[in-house]
């Protein structure tokens, strides 16, 4: 019986670490709070916390049902990875040329600030899907999900990995909120100058991070023809 326990608690503590490891870096919170910051500019601090709240949710529910149903979507819809891959890697592109370029327009600087509406309204997109869990995320929970074992008789296994599956997802979006809510103040030694540069090197690295998607996707076709 405590053999079998053990069994349980490792198989948790596997499916935890390795859910929570394989997607920390590519979700990379800290990394985004700088972007996060750009966004919520000239808002409340509780507007700001609401906003880090709601994407911290957003992001555990895309990435769970990526991880215990996304697989079945695809097949449903007649979708494959690279597809998802190519097509969400455009998106994460895009977005990291406009945050790129963002102020560079005279114009642009003298626009006023959104208003809470506005900001909150980007909870989901862009901030949620694709700048926080994009297709590289989501392409990693799919692969997980996909060699989850499915039957019958592991059903209890199964389970348990879910499980811990769900908490590594969990914590990954804890770190989620502490990044985003006290972006301002993890930054704030940086200077004015400094959270600039950091979001110029954020927004590059996200576009370089949308082309090598792209190019995972195409490579997996490629593949595929050959």
């Amino acid at each position: 019986m405590q053999s079998s326990g053990l069994l349980v608690l490792q198989s948790f503590s596997h499916a935890f670490l390795f859910v929570a490891l394989a997607l920390f870096p590519i979700v990379n919170p800290l990394g985004m709070a700088p972007i996060f910051l750009t966004f919520t500019a000239g808002v409340d601090d509780s507007t700001r916390a609401r906003l880090a709240r709601l994407v911290a949710y957003n992001s555990f529910m895309l990435a769970t049902v990526s991880l215990l149903v996304g697989s079945y979507v695809l097949k449903f819809f007649g979708l494959s990875l690279p597809a998802v891959q190519i097509g969400g890697g455009l998106v994460v592109a895009v977005t990291g040329w406009r945050l790129l370029s963002r102020g560079a327009d005279p114009e642009e600087r003298r626009r006023p600030a959104p208003s809470a509406e506005a900001v909150m309204a980007s909870a989901f997109y862009p901030l949620t899907m694709p700048l926080t869990v994009g297709p590289g995320s989501i392409a990693v929970m799919l692969t997980i999900g996909s060699n989850a074992p499915s039957a019958v008789e592991q059903l209890s296994s199964a389970l348990v990995q879910a499980a811990g599956g769900l908490a590594g997802v969990g914590a990954v979006a804890l770190s989620i909120y502490v990044s985003y809510r006290y972006a301002d103040r993890i930054l704030r030694r940086l200077g004015e100058s400094g959270i600039n540069a950091m979001l110029r090197l954020s927004a590059f690295i996200l576009l370089c991070l949308g082309v090598q998607i792209i190019l995972n996707g195409y490579h997996a076709v490629a593949a595929g023809l050959a």
